[in-house]
């Protein structure tokens, strides 16, 4: 049998071959509890400081990404220093789903008042940047803020049955109740500097 649930783990190690030999050790040691890791979810991707290079060497392409905890990790520079970092953004299935469940819910509410709906909105919107709002995810944020206005517009003219209404006129309405996205996460390594002074 395999792991019950969504059991999901990330491990990294400076040489493939160490890789491999946890991963053999892994998949026995589990396979003691009469365990087994997901074939189509298991996998060892080359990531990390010389990743690129490496990689560049050999002719092949950028780095792989992983998907991990609602985020796609994938290697970068910081632009002011040209470091290494991990790079994430919100993982685009995860974005559409959230969308999906927020369409369904102003539907719901289409009769409502627009400053009640507004202030539900806010929430929303605010509970899922304090999760996301993580270095290098602002676009992703800002897109994800762009189609939440877009459907609340939407929902908006169905409920008037006038047609047509200017984006203009609703600006304020989406100004007051759907906050623009912030970068409201340290890097790791600001966090990690801040828990470990030197």
């Amino acid at each position: 049998m395999r792991l019950p649930g969504p059991t999901h783990l990330v491990v990294g190690f400076e040489s493939r071959a160490e890789a491999e030999r946890f991963l053999e050790a892994f998949r026995k040691r589990l396979a003691q509890f009469g365990l087994e890791l997901h074939p189509e979810k298991t996998r060892l991707i080359e990531f990390g400081r010389f990743a690129a290079l490496n990689r560049q060497q050999r002719g092949e392409g950028k780095p792989e990404t992983f998907t991990f905890l609602g985020f796609t990790h994938y290697c970068g520079k910081l632009r002011s220093t040209g470091a290494f970092t991990v790079w994430r953004e919100t993982a685009k299935p995860r974005m559409v789903a959230k969308l999906h469940a927020i369409k369904d819910e102003l539907r719901r509410r289409m009769h409502a008042p627009p400053a009640a709906v507004g202030e539900w909105l806010r929430k929303v919107t605010l509970g899922y940047y304090q999760y996301h709002a993580v270095p290098g995810n602002l676009v992703r944020l800002q897109v994800f803020a762009h189609r939440l206005r877009r459907l609340w517009r939407l929902v908006l003219l169905r409920r008037s049955q006038r047609g047509y209404v200017p984006w203009k006129r609703l600006q304020l309405l989406f100004d007051r109740w759907v906050p623009q996205p912030r970068v409201l996460h340290p890097h790791p390594m600001q966090r990690f500097d801040a828990t470990h002074p030197r």
